[in-house]
């Protein structure tokens, strides 16, 4: 069976051999093994690195598919070469890793990492790029927030600050709000950018020139909601905030 993948982790198994996780345009979500990839001579080592996209050959295995042919399509060599870039393209990987299980096809989230890992390769704001694909990401998972209405009461929202209530789901009037634990305020600056982004393409959201601040507030507010849903907290975070604070990291894709 021959698919495209983009490779999302990969670790040692046995003494020679790698587990590879992908998502796959044609199968969605999968593990397989590639044999004798960790042996010097081996063809397939420089096209299975995490972030690569990948056209595969895979074989059933008894548990698991085997990789028996690689060859790389795009490596992405921008993003090896930049600790932020590979940050932020680490931080989405690792969001399709946690939300996604091997459940079949699903195509328009392979475009979604495909598009995005691209889009951090060439476009020239990185943070945008990732604020759209975290918004992407919710729609496509049936996480969508709720943004033109109460999430409680369904009153529409009116041009002044507001909350986001992560078990709620979205955005809360004032009154709902302030009355509801755990409910985050949340700028109407943020919201009007948050809304741009759900209903407007690529394209037409970046024409968006976004403050500097907003997009913290934002990157919060995403990362809030986001791990909520995982119930868990994610790992590369914290990995973009030592490249922030400029300490020392040895170049290569952050791992678990």
């Amino acid at each position: 069976m021959r698919v495209e993948a983009v490779i999302l982790s990969h670790r040692d198994w046995g003494e020679t051999d790698r587990f590879l996780g992908l998502f796959t345009r044609e199968l969605g979500k999968v593990h397989a093994i590639a044999k004798g990839a960790r042996k010097p001579q081996s063809r397939k080592a420089g096209h299975i690195e995490p972030l690569m996209r990948t056209q595969l050959q895979l074989a059933r295995g008894r548990d698991l598919f085997i990789v028996t042919q690689a060859e790389n399509i795009e490596a992405y060599e921008q993003l090896r070469t930049d600790l932020t870039l590979l940050g932020y393209a680490a931080y989405c990987i690792e969001l399709i890793d946690r939300f996604t299980y091997e459940e079949g096809e699903n195509r328009p989230l392979y475009d979604l990492i495909r598009n995005t890992l691209q889009r951090l390769s060439t476009q020239p704001d990185p943070v945008f790029t990732v604020r759209y694909f975290e918004i992407r990401l919710l729609d496509l998972l049936g996480y969508r927030p709720h943004l033109f209405h109460c999430a409680r009461c369904e009153a529409d929202i009116k041009p002044e600050d507001q909350f986001f209530s992560a078990e709620q789901g979205g955005i809360l009037c004032p009154t709902c709000g302030r009355g509801t634990g755990g409910a985050r305020p949340v700028t109407m600056n943020a919201l009007k950018y948050l809304r741009h982004f759900q209903r407007s393409s690529y394209r037409d959201a970046k024409q968006a020139v976004i403050p500097a601040t907003t997009h913290r507030e934002l990157e919060i507010l995403m990362q809030h909601y986001l791990t909520y849903l995982l119930e868990r907290n994610l790992n590369t975070p914290s990995f973009q905030r030592r490249i922030q604070k400029g300490e020392a990291i040895d170049l290569g894709t952050p791992k678990e």
